[in-house]
């Protein structure tokens, strides 16, 4: 990942979404929505991710101690993960391109088959900086996407849309690869992508587990996937503007994607939610010579590498005709009480005309160790509650991760919602971990 001294942009608000919509409403109350089909996934094996790792770690120790661009140990490393996929069954692409005066290059990827209109394209960047071998950064993000790659191969998965892979050279000097690669590509095919998802350091040794909001859609298809995994998330705040996302959210492509942590410091909170140390950079080798194959975390690059086959398996079956919608999201953990008072967060709707929709959608992602134990409410601005989920002694399961639907056609849409939760029995703990609300 690039330093913050060259960030490119900002992160804008919510965006349209690409996932398929949740059925119409009943009546003003709810239950939860038919949630969108998912695909099952292979599990990908972590040991094969660490093969990889272990091989660039091989060919920086080799060259100088790095892979940085315009060194020998970037053209070794692009050779490595080529061979690999060319050995897959991948068309692959070279692209080259001048930086500080050496020449770079980038790989793309293509999987046979798909519809060439409707692109889903996963990327990470292949290059170091000078200092070190850049084993986490981002050697890990190269590893778990190119072993999603080879795990589509060994499926031989046949998606709807046509799934696509690149690893970007010279990022470290500013998203400069990325750029190219976008900038060179006509009008007519950048609107074909419809997400561009990028994996930059997924295994940092004291890790986070953070996820891009650029896309709403697919920050879900991410959240819904940990969720299952009972593995809180957070949104990814550190690295906005400074990877290979920027170049193509600039271009208007919906933009997503992964982020263990890179120089900035772990909470306390934040280590009492993921393990690891309070105090202490999420990597604290990151940018420097100590940033080897023994500066990762098994569980995070394991449960990363997983995600990413999680989203390439669902994105590229599903519809190619997305909807769009207008979405407002309340990311900011709040906590709830055991056998306590109910608790609420808010989200505050501006810029829709007239009335709720009839079909008013209400994502959940509740982290809970028994949500039989909770009550949930949507509460419309003028104080109306609308009952989302009941308690019930015989819901054992954890979590609350649904979406439902309301009829909230008599509601003004505009002004500050809230979903309302209360866990009515003892002996369990848990937290409202975001929500939303889709017009």
């Amino acid at each position: 990942m690039r330093h913050a001294l060259t960030a490119i942009g900002a992160v804008t608000a919510l965006s349209a979404a690409l996932i398929s919509a949740s059925p119409a409403a009943t009546a003003a109350a709810t239950a939860p929505a038919a949630p969108a089909p998912t695909v099952a996934a292979p599990d990908i094996p972590v040991a094969n991710v660490k093969a990889h790792l272990t091989q660039l770690q091989s060919i920086a120790t080799a060259n100088s101690g790095n892979r940085a661009h315009g060194r020998p140990g970037y053209k070794a490393s692009l050779d490595y993960v080529k061979g690999k996929l060319d050995a897959a069954g991948y068309t692959t692409t070279i692209q080259q391109f001048t930086s500080s005066g050496s020449t770079g290059y980038n790989l793309i990827a293509d999987w046979p088959g798909g519809d060439a209109n409707h692109v889903v394209m996963n990327g990470a960047h292949l290059d170091s900086v000078t200092a070190g071998p850049g084993i986490n950064d981002n050697g890990s993000g190269t590893a778990g996407t190119l072993e999603v790659a080879l795990a589509v191969s060994r499926a031989g998965l046949q998606p709807t849309k046509h799934l696509r892979f690149g690893w970007f050279g010279a990022e470290e000097l500013g998203m400069v690869g990325s750029t190219y690669y976008v900038n060179n590509l006509p009008a007519a095919e950048r609107s074909k992508i419809d997400a561009y998802l990028n994996f930059d350091m997924i295994g940092s040794p004291n890790p986070g587990y953070f996820v891009y909001d650029d896309n709403a859609a697919l920050e879900t298809v991410f959240k819904n996937f940990f969720a299952s995994k009972g593995i809180p998330t957070e949104i990814e705040t550190e690295g906005d503007g400074r990877s290979d996302h920027a170049p193509f959210k600039d271009a208007g492509v919906p933009v997503g994607g992964l982020f263990s942590g890179a120089d900035y410091t772990k909470t306390a909170a934040q280590a009492q939610k993921w393990g690891g140390t309070s105090g202490q950079a999420f990597d604290a080798c990151y940018h420097r010579s100590c940033d080897t194959s023994a500066n990762l975390n098994d569980s995070a690059l394991d449960n990363n590498s997983d995600a990413i086959a999680y989203a390439v398996w669902n994105l590229s079956t599903g519809t190619t005709t997305p909807p769009t919608g207008t979405v407002f999201e309340n990311t900011t953990d709040v906590a709830i009480p055991d056998a306590g008072a109910a608790v609420t967060s808010s989200v505050t709707v501006s810029g829709i005309t007239g009335n709720a929709p009839s079909a008013l959608q209400v994502g959940v992602n509740i982290v809970h160790t028994y949500r039989g134990d909770l009550v949930i409410d949507l509460v419309a601005p003028d104080g109306t509650a609308y009952r989302l989920k009941n308690s019930s002694g015989s819901d054992s399961a954890d979590n609350v991760v649904a979406t439902y639907t309301v009829n909230a056609s008599s509601e003004v849409a505009n002004g500050v919602w809230k979903l309302k939760v209360q866990d009515v029995a003892r002996a369990d703990t848990g937290y409202i971990n975001s929500w939303k609300l889709t017009f």
